[in-house]
């Protein structure tokens, strides 16, 4: 059964960078595209960054373009996400999802499956 573990949370100052992975227990991941979603105390989750299956598109959140890099590994069944200049809007715990399609630029849809999350706190 497929899952998804998140690791590379962590706490750091503002302006300070982290990199996040999400990694697959099976291969079949590789396929599909992944979307990093991140949740804020007291805020709905919102979705920060998807990648497709191939790895040649990718979609961010204005919030967060320029700062945050997502790319894929696919020999090793995972994805990153690459956060720089990290501000404290910044902090929530970070979700990784795997969506049923292969391709959607929209990254909130179609997501099937979850990891279980990794916590990043950013402090000024």
């Amino acid at each position: 059964q497929l899952q998804l573990v998140e690791s590379g949370g962590g706490s750091v100052q503002a302006g300070g960078s982290l990199r996040l992975s999400c990694v697959a227990s099976e291969s079949s991941s590789n396929y599909y595209a992944i979307t990093w979603s991140r949740q804020a105390p007291g805020k709905d989750r919102e979705w920060v960054s998807c990648i497709s299956g191939s790895g040649s598109s990718t979609n961010y959140a204005d919030s967060v373009k320029g700062r945050f890099t997502i790319s894929r590994d696919h020999s090793k069944n995972a994805v990153y996400l690459q956060m720089d200049n990290l501000n404290p809007e910044d902090t929530g715990v970070y979700y990784c999802a795997v969506s049923s399609a292969t391709w959607y630029p929209d990254c909130g849809t179609y997501l099937r499956l979850w990891g279980q999350g990794t916590q990043v706190t950013v402090s000024s």
